[in-house]
């Protein structure tokens, strides 16, 4: 047992007879009044995401959350398929329950999968990946990093903002935190 001083983002909590990871809080300690904490939660079986507000001290009820390193291996119609590295288990992770992460997800790409008992919760992905572009506008000659930016589509079929100076086939850094260009790589 717990109170609302251990929360955290990505905590999994029992509330209300549902399981809800925090995806976002703030404590609040107001001049008048108790402490509360306001929290953003999502439920881990419908992604329902609902806003919640604790009293400073109450009790939360954590949940056990393991993790295995697993490699995506492709994705069908409806799901992405994960390998386990240790048992060569293959885990089918259904896409609407990745869908902000599966558009950074590259064949042969390790990540942390995330488990409440045999239910599958998330992944949480390195954080930089290396991608290549597929489609963008070509570079002119004379632009520079200080530039604008233009659309980008990597090979995963992500798209967004990059400067003017990239080019078809170059390979980017992309933070997965943010989605966004962070640099080139050689």
């Amino acid at each position: 047992m717990a109170t609302t001083a251990d929360i955290r983002n990505g905590l999994v909590i029992e509330y209300k007879g549902h399981r809800l990871k925090i995806i976002k809080f703030l404590h609040v300690k107001p001049g008048k009044g108790g402490a509360f904490v306001r929290t953003k939660l999502k439920n881990i079986v419908t992604g329902q995401v609902i806003d919640v507000t604790f009293r400073g001290g109450q009790k939360i009820f954590p949940v056990r959350v393991d993790t295995n390193e697993m490699q995506y291996l492709y994705s069908d119609s409806d799901s992405a398929i994960f390998m386990n590295n240790e048992t060569f288990d293959q885990v089918p992770i259904p896409l609407e329950k990745i869908a902000d992460e599966s558009k950074l997800l590259k064949e042969g790409m390790n990540v942390e999968v995330s488990f409440v008992g045999e239910e599958v919760i998330g992944i949480k992905l390195p954080v930089f990946v290396e991608l290549e572009v597929k489609e963008t506008d070509p570079g002119v000659k004379g632009n520079t990093a200080s530039g604008g930016s233009k659309p980008a589509v990597l090979e995963t079929g992500y798209t967004l903002s990059v400067p003017l100076f990239i080019n078809v086939g170059d390979k980017l850094k992309i933070d997965t935190r943010s989605g966004e260009y962070s640099e080139r790589v050689r």
